[in-house]
């Protein structure tokens, strides 16, 4: 346990001189809270049930940060240190196999809970935001989005030859996904786009997290979860098989 938190204290601090991965995980978020907040407000609009925009949006905007750290530094990361020759030089060590990488979850599932609480709270202070759910059942399908989108970055980053083609890999299924999901576009889409974006995790990610925030129990939320789990335990399979320390 000593190790573990150890080496997860040094990945952090690595993780916070990387300027760009902590700017897409604190503060590009942050930045369109910040833009698409100070044009719409926070007042109720009848067409969202009648909360208001910020309210809508934030657990949107949580998937990004969820979906930003997962593929676009996560998975770049490993990739790179293992390109690098740090994950064969880790290895190396005494450290077990699953201390090195429970390291970097940790990092980034902690990186992801800070990303969001200072977007939460920014929205609070500046519009108002109201969480109508209960935080008991946030939380747990916090950890649970999280935990499913990084294992897709564990398969892109295994399955990709180098570092470079992993970066531009997952920037093209992040940014599919973004766009796709609800996380910036709250207007529905047309039909025939809804049901491309049904294919996609974090379209289920959105949808969980929206409807535990705005107060749904989980049982009306059994499509999203299965869907989810069933990512999670799949990238676990996936990455045992696909993986490389070299």
């Amino acid at each position: 346990m000593g190790a573990l938190w150890k080496l997860t204290c040094t990945e952090m601090k690595l993780f916070l001189r990387e300027l760009m991965a902590a700017f897409f995980t604190l503060g590009f978020p942050l930045m369109v809270l910040l833009l698409f907040g100070g044009i719409f407000g926070n007042k109720p609009i009848p067409q969202f049930g009648g909360v208001g925009f910020v309210d809508r949006m934030v657990p949107g905007y949580t998937a990004m940060v969820i979906g930003t750290t997962g593929l676009m530094s996560l998975a770049v990361v490993v990739a790179t240190y293992r390109e690098k020759g740090i994950l064969r030089r880790l290895r190396a060590t005494p450290l077990r196999p699953q201390t090195i990488l429970a390291a970097q979850v940790f990092v980034h599932l902690l990186m992801t809970a800070i990303g969001m609480a200072i977007m939460v709270i920014i929205a609070e202070v500046l519009y108002g935001f109201r969480l109508q759910g209960s935080l008991l059942s946030v939380v747990p399908a916090f950890v649970l989005s999280c935990l499913s989108i990084f294992g897709l970055g564990f398969v892109l980053c295994g399955v990709m030859p180098t570092a470079r083609s992993t970066q531009i890999t997952s920037m093209v299924v992040f940014f599919l996904m973004m766009f796709l999901s609800g996380c910036v576009i709250p207007q529905p889409l047309p039909e025939t786009v809804q049901a491309y974006a049904q294919l996609l995790p974090l379209t289920h990610v959105v949808n969980l997290l929206r409807g535990l925030w705005e107060g749904n129990a989980w049982s009306a939320h059994l499509k999203e979860v299965g869907v989810l789990v069933g990512l999670l335990v799949a990238c676990v399979m996936i990455s045992a098989k696909t993986f490389r320390w070299e």
